[in-house]
């Protein structure tokens, strides 16, 4: 069996960037065995310099390791390319073409890569992160008026990290109401969410992805039991279908697919 491929996340800020972009190329490879590794807060010439050794330290005769790169720093950048494995830039390149075609020199400001340096879209993703911890799973039904999407779904269908991503990666305030024996007695929609069905979106799962889920928390439980998981997701899927509600079956997307899905549908932009 062939060695792990090492792959290394470079960054000059937290390296979230560096991850997405870098594990959407992996993902190109699913017979490949990958060991990965991020490191952020590249920045200076001296901390490169040290990147460079573990770097090359990770190479060996037959396994060359892949380097993913969204550090924008010039100097630090060219440093960090004198390592010896296989070095993939996703910033430098594609910010001189940006360059070129603005006839504006970028300023290489690590802070605004993550929108830290614009305080007006920073403040809006912590905004939209508090709204989501409060009104995760139903907790609070207060200002649902000033939700842009309400999330309604089975429990443990995958509403709680699509929510958190939202909020954090594009400061979009989102709800999440979990649907419960009660709801799935009736085919109208749940009373506390009955008024916004316009920004509701619906998730579903298969049975058996959900019943391997909900057996992890509660094992052998009629909440895990795969007669009931489908009945679930049968009469959701029926509650969405009887008031026009979008959904997708979330059972084999990350949550950066899921998002993407629910922002193109519902057209939601975001700040991010």
């Amino acid at each position: 069996m062939p060695a792990p491929t090492p792959v290394f996340f470079l960054a000059g800020g937290t390296g979230i960037s560096a991850e997405t972009l870098g594990n959407m190329m992996l993902q190109q490879f699913p017979t490949v065995t990958f060991v990965r590794r991020k490191i952020p807060f590249i920045t200076s010439i001296d901390r490169a310099r040290q990147v460079v050794l573990e770097l090359d330290a990770a190479m060996t005769d037959s396994v060359t390791p892949l380097v993913f790169s969204t550090v924008s720093d010039q100097e630090i950048r060219a440093e960090l390319q004198k390592t010896a494995c296989a070095f993939i830039d996703l910033f430098g390149s594609h910010l001189d073409t940006v360059e070129r075609v603005l006839h504006v020199n970028a300023a290489h400001d690590v802070g605004a890569l993550h929108g830290v340096g614009d305080l007006r879209r920073y403040e809006a993703r912590m905004k939209a992160v508090e709204f989501a911890m409060e009104h995760d799973d139903g907790q609070s039904l207060r200002n649902l008026e000033n939700a842009d999407l309400i999330l309604v779904a089975p429990s443990r269908c995958g509403k709680t990290p699509t929510s958190m991503y939202l909020a954090l990666q594009h400061g979009i305030k989102v709800a999440n109401y979990p649907l419960v024996e009660e709801d799935f007695q009736t085919s109208d929609l749940p009373r506390p969410v009955r008024p916004y069905g316009a920004k509701c979106f619906g998730l579903l799962s298969t049975a058996a992805r959900l019943s391997q889920v909900r057996g992890e928390r509660r094992p052998g439980s009629r909440y895990a039991a795969l007669s009931q998981c489908s009945y679930e997701l049968r009469r959701a899927e029926a509650l969405y279908r009887a008031h026009r509600i979008p959904s997708i079956n979330s059972a084999a997307m990350s949550v950066e697919e899921i998002a993407a899905v629910i922002m193109q549908t519902l057209r939601l932009n975001g700040v991010g």
